[in-house]
């Protein structure tokens, strides 16, 4: 294959007839290439043909295709019996059962049936492909293209390459992936590559705070769609079944040699060893059982301004700029300490801050805490937390000033960061580790988040909106509570901090 030749139809062999494998060989065809199906399940290829026919009619039906290509694409697409029918493929792209020896077994017999210039790839979402390659005759044909269900729609593809995988050949496969419509990333083989590496902290911080009873699924759901994710974590979990989320887990952590970052929940193994998988099972961290109601946000009340004088804004930023225009809107009276080294809102008797890390408790008796926000802000779902040695009339104003100033404020445990802030400083400092260690670059990582899970922005995109040192803050602040690996901060975010200091 060549990456400079833009009329490149080569001929390919899908393995696996399955969902991912019937969605592979549709965007081939769909590109104008002749493909051969194949499955080692009697008559599979041959069903996921038809099943294939009847879900693109549909696409006519309502006008979305035309007949004459829905004829040419099917007419692209050639179920085989046997492998050795597609012996003339210059490329294979397999999508087997996820294991190891299973795909190495099928490279090996493929070796002996296709030229030595076809290239392989396989769709493993994280098994090694330095692994995979062990005992090729030709190791630096092997790659990884990872695609993502549903994969007709999914526009990433991680272009994986191994230790022995030829530079020339993970090209080839990331120009062939942007012919067919997608959007490549180049990835290092590494446990979990990109997107599955970088998205543990999205669960791992919801299934700590759920175990640590500081709030319920509802309310960190809420949260974390007010920053525009399309699910928050509990939902996503019962989405995808815990099984499967908790298997991915379980490989990751063991591949990192048990790095304490990615330690899996013992609340998750309790709900899959209780065959509460989520959706697929009826009941997950949600019951989804025919009747049930799922629960509710606690409808905060409405709210005036509780104080007219002696009110002062501290720092700087969106959030601030908004809030004083609010302010000047009631008519009420502020000052603005813009140079403040915190963010938020006082009184004579509250300090209402947003959340650097630190507890509310280890601030002082009369402070509240508020969760972090992205501008713009398209919900007003907000976490915050009272010290525990507030009175209830702090508490209560604390919630007061939230709800005057158009938030649907959510009360949670009095615990380090919260829950946006928390998550997020965890993915970005994912994310720093994988450039570190050469995994992808910050631009591969952005656009494999937004597009392989539709995150609403990339690692790198939420750390300009903050800061290194900011998020340093937060990692160190859990650290400080927890101990342990989990919240190490990544050399690289380290450097981000320093550079952005200057010649100071």
């Amino acid at each position: 294959m060549s990456a400079n030749n833009s009329t490149l139809k080569p001929a390919v062999l899908v393995v696996g007839a399955g969902i991912m494998g019937a969605g592979i060989a549709q965007v081939a065809a769909q590109a104008g290439h002749p493909v051969h199906l194949y499955d080692m399940r009697e008559g599979a290829a041959q069903s996921a043909v038809e099943k294939l026919h009847a879900s693109l009619g549909t696409l006519v039906t309502k006008g979305k295709m035309a007949a004459q290509d829905v004829a040419a694409l099917l007419a692209r697409i050639v179920p085989v019996a046997r492998l050795q029918d597609a012996a003339d493929s210059t490329l294979v792209v397999e999508a087997i059962v996820e294991q190891l020896e299973a795909k190495r077994a099928l490279w090996l017999q493929l070796e002996d049936m296709v030229d030595a210039t076809c290239v392989f790839a396989s769709n493993t979402s994280s098994i090694s492909i330095t692994a995979m390659a062990q005992g090729l005759r030709h190791p630096e044909r092997l790659v990884g293209m990872h695609f993502f269900n549903p994969v007709p729609l999914m526009k990433l593809v991680e272009v994986v390459s191994g230790l022995h995988t030829a530079a020339q050949v993970a090209n080839d496969v990331f120009f062939l992936a942007q012919s067919w419509g997608k959007v490549a990333v180049h990835a290092r083989s590494t446990p979990g590559f990109i997107v599955n590496r970088i998205a543990r902290p999205y669960y791992a911080e919801a299934l700590a705070l759920l175990q640590e009873q500081c709030t319920s699924p509802v309310v960190l759901d809420a949260c974390l769609k007010a920053i525009d994710f399309r699910m928050g974590p509990c939902e996503l979990m019962d989405l995808i079944g815990h099984d499967t989320n908790f298997a991915v887990t379980q490989s990751v952590y063991q591949a990192n040699f048990f790095d304490k970052r990615y330690v899996p929940s013992l609340l998750q193994r309790e709900l899959v060893d209780g065959g509460l998988l989520g959706r697929k099972s009826g009941r997950g961290i949600y019951d989804y059982a025919e009747g049930a109601v799922k629960p509710q946000l606690a409808a905060a009340p409405t709210a005036d301004f509780p104080a007219r004088s002696g009110v002062q804004l501290h720092g700087s930023g969106a959030r601030m700029d908004a809030w004083a225009q609010q302010l000047t809107s009631a008519g009420v009276a502020f000052a603005h300490d813009r140079g403040a080294d915190w963010t938020g809102l006082s009184t004579p008797t509250l300090q209402l801050r947003q959340t650097d890390g630190l507890t509310a408790s280890s601030l002082g008796a009369h402070v509240a805490v508020f969760d972090l926000a992205f501008a713009p802000e398209s919900s007003r779902v907000l976490a915050w937390a009272p010290s525990v040695r507030a009175s209830a009339a702090c508490a209560t104003e604390a919630q007061a000033w939230l709800s005057a100033l158009g938030y649907q404020p959510q009360q949670v445990a009095d615990q380090s960061a919260l829950v946006v802030a928390r998550t997020v400083a965890m993915l970005i400092n994912e994310a720093a580790d994988a450039v570190q260690q050469g995994v992808c670059t910050v631009d591969g990582a952005n656009q494999a988040m937004k597009l392989g899970v539709n995150y609403p922005a990339g690692p790198f995109d939420w750390l300009a909106a903050w800061s290194a040192q900011g998020v340093i803050d937060v990692l160190n602040a859990l650290d400080a509570q927890y101990g342990g690996e989990r919240y190490r901060v990544s050399p690289w975010l380290r450097q981000q901090a320093w550079a952005a200091l200057g010649s100071a």
